[in-house]
């Protein structure tokens, strides 16, 4: 009889502790099936608090300025510092170059998180970070990050400029006629990913144990390395790894092409991108794999639910900042705001963004009309804005 009552009381509190640690909303039960715990909104959603120290390795051409926007909104919220490039640096921690403290604008130290571009240095990023620092990263299919990077560094990177009209073929076909390894900007045009990373972009292909050592390295180091095409699965992710709320991994898609901007792949291009680039094929392979068993680990079922309500979330927010229709991507001329015109490469790509309709923002509170008007800044002006209020 004892044992019986012994039983029942350990349920007892275990009912309540659980209760407790999902902030008590019985109608949540669900979510966590399957040992997924439950998305709230609230800023009490459980007895594990956020973690909020963070570097996030912002690769080139991955939807990294969609999860930079992101971390910026999440920092802001919670009163977090985030560390800023110095003014010689623009935006970014003076990349290509290696990452380097001294890059980094006095005015934004001690930091809590990291994630404008850098080329990634631990030792150096160890010095400025705490010791309970996280790190994240996030990676793409080879192909269509290549097409993307060619598409929009043509007028940069002077490996591509120098094709023949621009041809991605021709310079697949023949990439050593126009490569040059020591060239500015040459990062674009080869294992861009790897040399992100702090890896040897140069390095053969038939190297191997390199490239084995480098992908052992990159997991050794990072927590969580993302995907851009299963995005929302990764966030899901990054949500648990961090104990985040629904709220902190809602976002708008940032830095999109026009569709004209474009190239279609053929299999046999797509091949030949993968050959080029050997080293981030490798890495994509690897960590694509690694995602989707850290997916199996907390549940499939689990994670589709979060992505679901994930999306229900965000299409709220979408009709709160935009009205009943989704956001309408506009090209920069069309843009009202100069403070939400993004950044054109050149004049041969249309990089798209957003504009709050006029309607909605008149009955907007100015704590709204912040919201989402932070949702939809740019990577640059977001930048200065935070280095600004930091200041």
């Amino acid at each position: 009889m004892w044992k019986k009552k012994i039983f029942l009381v350990i349920i007892a509190i275990s009912t309540i502790s659980l209760l407790l640690h999902h902030g008590g909303h019985l109608t949540t039960m669900d979510a966590f099936h399957l040992g997924c715990p439950a998305l709230h909104s609230h800023p009490y959603s459980g007895l594990k608090p956020k973690h909020s120290n963070m570097v996030f390795l912002k690769t080139h051409k991955t939807a990294s300025s969609t999860m930079q926007n992101l971390l910026f909104r999440f920092a802001e919220r919670n009163n977090l510092t985030v560390a800023l490039p110095i003014q010689a640096c623009g935006h970014q921690f003076c990349y290509p170059r290696s990452f380097t403290t001294h890059s980094v604008h006095q005015h934004t130290l001690p930091p809590n998180i990291v994630t404008n571009h850098m080329r990634f240095n631990k030792a150096e990023l160890k010095r400025l970070m705490p010791n309970d620092t996280i790190y994240v990263t996030i990676l793409r299919e080879p192909g269509s990050m290549f097409e993307s990077l060619f598409s929009y560094y043509n007028q940069y990177c002077q490996s591509f400029k120098r094709v023949p009209n621009g041809s991605l073929e021709a310079f697949l076909d023949e990439p050593w006629r126009y490569y040059k390894p020591e060239e500015n900007y040459s990062m674009y045009a080869r294992n861009t990913l790897t040399y992100d990373l702090g890896g040897d972009k140069d390095r053969p292909a038939k190297d191997v144990s390199y490239a084995k050592a480098f992908v052992a390295q990159v997991e050794r180091v990072f927590s969580l390395v993302m995907i851009s095409e299963y995005f929302d699965e990764s966030l899901v992710l990054l949500r648990h790894l961090l104990s985040w709320d629904l709220d902190d991994i809602l976002y708008v898609k940032l830095n999109m092409r026009t569709p004209s901007s474009k190239q279609g792949l053929t299999d046999d291009l797509r091949k030949k991108i993968r050959a080029w680039n050997s080293l981030d094929a490798q890495l994509y392979d690897h960590f694509n794999a690694s995602l989707w068993r850290q997916i199996s680990a907390v549940g499939p079922a689990c994670v589709a639910r979060e992505v679901r309500l994930l999306r229900e979330a965000q299409e709220k927010l979408m009709k709160r900042c935009f009205g009943e229709g989704m956001p309408l991507v506009r090209s920069a001329a069309e843009i009202k705001n100069k403070e939400l015109r993004p950044w054109q490469p050149s004049g041969k790509v249309d990089i798209v963004g957003y504009d709050l309709p006029v309607n909605i923002t008149q009955s907007f509170s100015s704590q709204d009309q912040e919201l989402c008007l932070r949702l939809i800044m740019p990577e640059v002006q977001y930048t200065k804005m935070l280095l600004r209020s930091q200041l």
